[in-house]
């Protein structure tokens, strides 16, 4: 039982390779149904005047996906930030910039999901509202799928959404490595990695990308 919250001390000792293999152990504990569980009340004791965060995790808002459940991650363990469709836009850029540069994260994971209804709504040309918005950017990924995959580019084809919701993960990925210099800087200098993943729905399982 995890009753003891990072420190800076352990968080400036971790290396990006590390957390990701955490992450990774942490999601092979979900799946096989031995999560680790965390003393909550210790943990909320400790994190009171600060947090050490070892990663953030950029993913959908989709309630399937619970980040810190399916990662099997405690309180003050990672930062998440959510949006439909985890894409970025200045607003997630500052978050993560804030939980690396700032705070001391060591890895930004984009996480995507099986069957993510944002993808769907985008490849169907889906206009609403402020989503016709959100949606646009996911645009890219709908078009570079449309020349990757036979068939009909539209949520009716298992592989074309499945392929949009790779590359939309791999784009924004590339996007967070253009728009943020300080992120890119640091992954140069080896401090942190940027990487992909998906998780899928019938399986609970991350697959990196």
């Amino acid at each position: 039982m995890k009753n003891t919250a990072i420190t800076k001390d352990v968080q400036s000792a971790l290396t990006p390779n590390s957390v990701l293999q955490d992450l990774l152990e942490g999601n092979e504990r979900f799946i096989n149904g031995t999560p680790e569980g965390a003393d909550n009340a210790a943990l909320v004791n400790q994190t009171t005047n600060g947090q050490y965060p070892k990663a953030v995790v950029l993913s959908c808002i989709d309630s399937r996906v619970p980040v810190e459940t399916v990662l099997d991650q405690a309180i003050g363990d990672i930062f998440v930030a959510r949006v439909a469709g985890n894409f970025e836009n200045a607003d997630i850029l500052g978050s993560l910039e804030y939980s690396c540069k700032v705070a001391g994260s060591k890895l930004v994971l984009v996480l995507g999901h099986e069957s993510c209804g944002a993808v769907k709504a985008a490849c169907d040309g889906v206009e609403l509202g402020n989503i016709t918005h959100l949606l646009s950017n996911i645009l890219p990924a709908v078009h570079q799928s449309a020349e990757e995959v036979e068939g009909e580019a539209n949520s009716s084809n298992k592989a074309f959404v499945a392929k949009t919701v790779e590359n939309n993960v791999k784009l924004t990925i590339d996007r967070i490595r253009i728009k943020s210099p300080i992120l890119k800087e640091m992954e140069d200098h080896g401090e942190i990695s940027i990487v992909g993943g998906v998780y899928s729905l019938h399986t609970g399982k991350v697959e990196m990308l």
